[in-house]
């Protein structure tokens, strides 16, 4: 049932590969090699041989269907044929284990950490690998029952049985490694012979040799140089010689098999000499262990600036390590279809994935680390992941342990965590802006900092604790859009704010806004921007006629400047919010409206430009230029004409609605010119 049910949830990987089986071909291979094994049991069970012997040992011959499965996992199941090496280990790593749990409960030789081992040598000259374990080794029937049956993994049943027998013996079901019962069968992506010695370590112990061509047999014999453990001898093809060769077998070995338990010598000299952290107390582990590790993992030269290892049971068994980079970020990693992520998934302590960008929402692809856990379900390859369900959790639990983290970071250590924001920071926006709840939205809103108008410069605060700090009669958040503080605080929009004694975040990136536009509210406050505050009516004292314009004068300026601005200001009013300014631009939403200038303006005709924004000239009849600007439209219509133009074309600059400054110097001119007629 496995390898059938493996093979159904495997079939748009088949697909791909241009071997998807109808229905009835997958359950023929699962009839087959049910009735196979099933028979060849019963054949060992009352003779102990398969078929007659010959002069060199006995021949077992598989079914036609059952060599077909064999050269389907052995061909078109892996990738990259680079991971034979990884199962190979990765047997005689679960070989090791058996051997140590059976040590310690007596049932076995006493042996010592120096005892087992997995010793790889290469030989360029004869094309071979090969890769020895001092593990338990294998009987005549262990040998037909887990080389000769496909998908059955005596790994697996091994930890069945210790948990049914209720022992753990001081062995960790974790450790063992082989869930399948495939990966040996990987060999036969570069090896055209394979030989298998193998003896078990019990007393009088005979030795046997198992050879196969993956062609569809192979044969076992008595042989006197196997040692106790087992020995994986490659005779590998001429097109794939490099794996004889020490240097591809290491790079292999380290990308693999760094954290495996068991030690790894290749050639006399041991590999895995780097401890897996995750798997160690994080109390035990120092800061120097911590930078060697990060290094190696994140093939990175910097220093670790934060550190966040721990283990959780619940809601699902994760072991991490994760590191957050003391370096800028750089181009590749700002790019959000750049990178996969720089987290890599281990499963037992054996790579799965390198860069695991689905365990990690893609906003976090800075972080660096490793993540290992018993339950994210594999495929039968343990190349790529299943479950979207279980994986989707993980990158739930994930997500929120980060970000609880760098909440805790900006509480206790505020200096270093302002410092990770002015680099990270944008990351941090971007989960905002892919967050599909409103509540991931905010979680992540709350490691958000900005500078504010209450606070000197270089200060941020964020929004939980801008919120403390409202007054009662305050109900939103005020925030305003500058290229730079000097700016925000000249502002327009700022003046009535500003006297009013309301605190503003100022946000100096074009993106910001466009995040607070996404995060609309935070703990029940609505998000607000200056400028939509002064399309709000509000019940103030009007402006003071002794001072300027009066009401006709008023009146009569402004359907001029209707007429002046025809199609481009859709509406002329007063605003009694102005003191310092002349006038100012306000459209329905402005941080909308500045994208869209940002984005599309200049691909869009001018009259419709404006027909899509509709902007108001709102102006304040108290103001010089205002009152100057009525007496000239008797006295110098001309100028007068020209005034209003940069008038509003000023007032469009300010609220950063000009695709193109260049657009505003011909009328500019033309101004100054008019203006120095007289000189």
């Amino acid at each position: 049932m496995q390898i059938h049910a493996c093979l159904r949830k495997n079939e748009n990987l088949s697909r791909n590969r241009g071997l998807l089986f109808s229905g009835w071909q997958t359950s023929c291979f699962h009839s087959s090699i049910y009735q196979y094994n099933t028979a060849q049991q019963q054949q060992v069970d009352s003779t102990g041989i398969t078929t007659p012997s010959s002069s060199t040992g006995e021949q077992h011959q598989f079914q036609a269907e059952t060599r077909m499965l064999l050269d389907i996992v052995a061909k078109s199941l892996y990738s990259d044929k680079e991971v034979f090496v990884r199962e190979l280990v990765s047997n005689a790593s679960d070989a090791i284990e058996k051997a140590r749990y059976l040590s310690v409960q007596g049932e076995g030789p006493i042996l010592g950490e120096s005892d087992l081992l997995v010793s790889i040598t290469t030989d360029k000259y004869t094309k071979t690998l090969t890769i020895q374990d001092s593990g338990v080794g294998m009987t005549k029937e262990e040998l037909i029952s887990n080389l000769g049956t496909i998908a059955r993994s005596g790994s697996k049943a091994f930890v069945e049985q210790l948990k049914e027998g209720g022992k753990g013996g001081g062995i960790d079901p974790s450790s063992i490694i082989g869930q399948f019962g495939v990966g040996f069968y990987s060999v036969f992506m570069v090896a055209d012979k394979v030989e298998v010695f193998t003896r078990t370590r019990s007393q009088d112990a005979v030795g046997y040799k198992w050879t196969s061509d993956g062609c569809g047999s192979y044969t076992i014999e008595e042989s006197s140089d196997a040692v106790p453990g087992t020995q994986v001898v490659c005779h590998l093809k001429t097109e794939n010689r490099e794996f004889s060769d020490d240097d591809t077998i290491k790079g292999v070995l380290k990308k693999y098999s760094s954290f495996v338990a068991a030690p790894i010598e290749l050639n006399g000299q041991q590999i895995n000499n780097i401890q897996p952290l995750w798997m160690l107390e994080p109390k035990s582990v120092t800061p120097e262990m911590h930078n060697e590790f990060y290094k190696f993992v994140g093939s990175s030269y910097d220093n670790p600036r934060f550190i966040l290892h721990y283990r959780t049971d619940v809601p699902i068994d994760l072991r991490c390590v994760l590191y957050f980079p003391e370096g800028k970020p750089g181009l590749f990693e700002l790019n959000r279809e750049g990178g996969d992520g720089g987290v890599s998934l281990y499963s037992r302590r054996v790579l799965i994935k390198n860069k695991a960008e689905s365990v990690m929402p893609k906003w976090l692809r800075f972080v660096k680390g490793v993540v290992d856990s018993e339950d994210i379900p594999l495929n039968l390859s343990r190349e790529m992941l299943q479950d979207s369900a279980i994986i989707k959790r993980v990158r739930t639990v994930l997500q929120n342990r980060c970000v609880r983290f760098l909440a805790e970071k900006q509480s206790k250590e505020p200096k270093s965590y302002q410092e990770f924001f002015e680099d990270y920071g944008i990351f941090l926006k971007e989960g905002i802006i892919t967050a599909t709840e409103q509540i991931e939205k905010e979680e992540i809103a709350r490691l958000l900092v900005y500078e504010s108008s209450s606070r000197p410069s270089g200060d941020r605060i964020n929004l939980t604790d801008y919120i403390s700090k409202m007054p009662d009669t305050q109900q939103d958040i005020y925030y305003l859009a500058a290229p730079s503080r000097e700016l925000a605080e000249q502002s327009p929009y700022f003046e009535e704010l500003k006297r009013r004694g309301i605190d503003v975040l100022f946000c100096y990136e074009n993106y910001d806004e466009v995040v607070l536009m996404q995060l609309r509210q935070i703990n029940g406050r609505n998000i607000v921007s200056a400028e939509k505050d002064m399309r709000r009516d509000r019940d103030e004292a009007k402006y003071d006629e002794a001072k300027g314009l009066d009401k006709s004068e008023t009146s009569g300026l402004m359907d001029y400047l209707k007429g002046v601005l025809a199609g481009k200001c859709w509406a002329v009013k007063t605003t009694p919010r102005l003191k310092a300014h002349p006038c100012v631009v306000t459209v329905e939403e402005m941080a909308s409206a500045r994208h869209f200038v940002r984005t599309q303006f200049s691909q869009i005709p001018e009259h419709t430009r404006f027909s899509l924004l509709q902007p108001t000239l709102e102006i304040n009849p108290n103001h010089p230029i205002i009152v100057k600007l009525n007496s000239l439209r008797n006295s110098n219509p001309e100028l007068a004409e020209l005034v209003s133009k940069q008038l509003f074309t000023n007032a469009l600059v300010v609220a950063g609605l000009v695709d193109d400054p260049r657009t505003v110097v011909t009328n500019m001119n033309a101004l100054l010119e008019k203006a120095l007629v007289k000189h």
